[in-house]
């Protein structure tokens, strides 16, 4: 995802919702903050793809697998900055 060189396409969304992102990003930026919230949605499709395949053949993580995983995406996004910890 992200890669390669920009390619325009057209996209309708509701007058409003263009509106909020112009306010919060500006006219400049409109177009990275909507690829970064389509690449966003993305990966949590792809996430929870994994986790619904991870289900089918497992079941269920267990709490404890849940702590360790809460744990590892805590230290990996505090680390780069990026995501506030979960906790």
């Amino acid at each position: 995802m992200g890669e390669g060189p920009a390619t325009r396409v057209s996209l309708s969304l509701p007058e409003g919702t263009a509106e909020a992102i112009r306010a919060r990003v500006g006219k400049r930026e409109f177009s990275a903050f909507v690829a970064t919230a389509v690449e966003r949605e993305l990966r949590g499709q792809i996430l929870d793809e994994y986790l619904a395949d991870y289900e089918e053949r497992n079941g269920p993580p267990s709490d404890e697998a849940k702590g360790r995983a809460r744990r590892v995406f805590d230290e990996v996004f505090a680390e780069e900055e990026q995501w506030p910890a979960a906790g």
